[in-house]
């Protein structure tokens, strides 16, 4: 689970500026935190479809933030690929 420490953590870790909690490589660090936690989850609970269906939710939303962040900021998305370890 994703708990206030941890998103303060990768917050610090990937925002842009100061006062930043929203940009496009915040939310796809948090995505991705959220989509490792499910995966976990669905190796143990092998017949939880309705986690699975919000995984495949989840996994959508950060491809669309990740197809928009390399078509505005190149530079960032490769960063943001490699820190993630994505791809």
């Amino acid at each position: 689970m994703l708990t206030k420490d941890r998103k303060k953590e990768l917050i610090e870790k990937f925002k842009e500026s100061d006062k930043d909690t929203g940009s496009a490589s915040v939310q796809i660090a948090l995505l991705t935190e959220r989509i490792n936690y499910l995966t976990e989850h669905l190796k143990k609970h092998k017949k939880d479809f309705h986690s699975r269906r919000g995984l495949l939710i989840l996994v959508g939303r950060r491809r669309r933030l990740l197809k928009y962040l390399k078509k505005t900021d190149p530079k960032r998305y490769e960063e943001l690929i490699n820190d993630l370890n994505l791809k």
